[in-house]
């Protein structure tokens, strides 16, 4: 029986709709969350009690990058010496005085309410002997306020959210699955323009990896959650995965993208040749005394910043790519051997444990480090409902762009943007939910003329060139000769790869490559635009203004 027969077979014996859209390749759902990480998994537990939920994984559950999260997360919770308001001015003064106050205060003030939550669901911070919460102060904090799970914070809670997921019956998980378009206006034949009022999205169509079938996927709303882009500059302390996906998508889709300038470079990623991605060194080991040294043990953080090595992230990184260059090293030091060996490897278990697997004892040896891409403050903008400026699409987490951070994140203050914002997108999409319909007028996915793509040597040279143009000339510090000569570069690339995609069926690596190039451009076309040096933006043709 061929494939009309079979369908006709299915609809004449009355067969339940579900299993109908099986075989034609349509999933219909209330949400549809397309990214598996604190925001994604937050937002899914909350709106699941409402409807049905599909939850789409690129690679497993864990493979995220809240799970690589080892510093924690930024609360107001000892009231005796911290408050509101000094989160606040913390988070300002970090975000270089560009953040949205009215994100900053949203995410300060709510953040001990989501705290409790995710105590709810599992998750189990570090207390003291005496039942308090065992505090910890990282760059730009002026109090000690970040609550953690030793140094593997963000494993902790995310293995306490997917067990959460699992017991819930409304959601459905769909791992190897991988988002290759948004569904929009444009796909019903209208065209659609950045300058097109009310557009709207209705669902996804995603690349079963396993089958390398492309299903549609129907839903009233979608949540994008797609994480960072890290891999788009060769060395960064991201998992492999984020390449950006969401955020190309819906510029693609001609979505609102906004400050994406904005690429914090961690300052301290194990310097140990061919990892990739980089083993981050957490903030908190600053924050708990660490000092930062060249190879020959001379601390220089004092001719950069009065905080020393607890300067916020940019003006670190800044001072450690400064001295490599000057000193002709790969790394700078970081030293915590003047500290109780012991507590040190309390506080600190796993990365005493990696250093030492790499011969390193971080109690008696310093602990070599470099600069590496870390996190995007910009990304998909949206308001304080987390809606996008497409109707029915939200975007919580490292993909969005709330305005909490400005020109530069406060450290620890992303995962709880997560879930203040997956809590937000949560309220406002369950009360519109019921005004909401699926559009069941959308077409497959359209892959006539294409053929098996057999060149992966293409795909994977183009992704090494793109690190290399993004790590050489749109990294810490850049110029107006260097952002050229990286969009020069990357135009060709981006020739390449829409030619490429035009004939290829639909692969993960392909849909990767594209999605980098288009995060690349941005990157580029945001920093051109902006004259001047601020937050994470450093230019040595414009000043920085105060």
């Amino acid at each position: 029986m061929n494939y009309h027969s079979q369908k006709e077979y299915l609809k004449t014996n009355f067969v339940n709709l579900q299993l109908l859209n099986i075989l034609v390749m349509i999933k219909k759902y209330d949400f549809l969350v397309i990214g598996s990480g604190i925001a994604g998994m937050s937002y899914a537990l909350k709106v699941a009690k409402k409807g049905t939920v599909a939850l789409i994984c690129k690679t497993e559950l864990e493979d995220a990058n809240t799970f690589y999260a080892q510093g924690g997360v930024a609360t107001v919770t000892n009231t005796l010496v911290d408050n509101f308001e000094k989160h606040i001015e913390d988070t300002m003064i970090a975000g270089d005085r560009i953040s949205d106050r009215k994100a900053v205060e949203k995410v300060v003030r709510e953040a001990p309410q989501q705290i409790h939550e995710l105590i709810n669901w599992g998750v189990n911070f570090d207390k003291n002997e005496k039942g308090d919460f065992d505090l910890h102060r990282e760059g730009g904090h002026s109090e000690f306020r970040i609550l953690h799970h030793q140094d593997n914070t963000g494993a902790e809670i995310q293995d306490s959210l997917i067990e959460a997921l699992k017991q819930h019956e409304n959601i459905t998980i769909f791992e190897n699955h991988f988002a290759i378009e948004i569904i929009t206006q444009h796909h019903l034949g209208i065209n659609v323009t950045r300058q097109t009022p009310d557009i709207e999205c209705y669902g996804a169509y995603i690349l079963d990896i396993k089958t390398n079938n492309v299903d549609t996927f129907l839903s009233k709303v979608t949540l994008v959650a797609t994480g960072g882009i890290g891999t788009v500059y060769t060395t960064t302390t991201n998992p492999l995965v984020a390449t950006g996906d969401g955020i190309a998508m819906v510029y693609r889709a001609k979505g609102t993208v906004k400050d994406m300038e904005f690429v914090q470079f961690h300052p301290t990623a194990l310097y140990h040749p061919g990892d990739r991605p980089n083993y981050l060194i957490t903030e908190a080991m600053r924050g708990y005394g660490g000092i930062l040294r060249t190879k020959d043990g001379k601390e220089f953080m004092q001719k950069y910043d009065k905080r020393l090595s607890l300067a916020p992230r940019d003006i670190v990184a800044r001072a450690i790519d400064n001295e490599m260059k000057t000193r002709g090293d790969d790394f700078v030091c970081l030293d915590v051997t003047h500290k109780v060996a012991e507590e040190t490897k309390k506080h600190f278990p796993n990365i005493y444990k990696k250093c030492l697997s790499l011969g390193i004892d971080i109690t008696k040896e310093y602990i070599p480090v470099a600069p590496a891409a870390h996190y995007l403050c910009g990304g998909i903008k949206v308001d304080l409902d987390a809606r996008s400026s497409i109707n029915r699409l939200y975007a919580v987490g490292e993909c969005s762009c709330t305005g909490l951070h400005g020109g530069n994140r406060l450290a620890s203050n992303s995962l709880i943007e997560a879930v203040v914002y997956a809590d937000a997108a949560a309220k406002h999409s369950i009360h519109a939910l019921p005004s909401l319909q699926l559009n069941n007028d959308v077409p497959e996915w359209n892959d006539k003329g294409t053929h098996s793509n057999e060149e992966m040597v293409l795909i994977t040279q183009s992704m090494k060139e793109i690190g290399q143009i993004m790590s050489s000339y749109v990294g810490i510090v850049r110029s107006d000769l260097r952002l050229k000569r990286a969009w020069d570069r990357l135009d060709i690339i981006y020739e390449e790869t829409e030619e490429l995609f035009k004939r290829s069926t639909a692969s993960k690596e392909i849909c990767e490559l594209r999605n980098m190039v288009n995060v690349g451009y941005l990157i580029m076309r945001q920093a051109m635009e902006r004259k001047e040096s601020r937050g994470l933006h450093y230019t040595i043709d414009y000043p920085h203004k105060k």
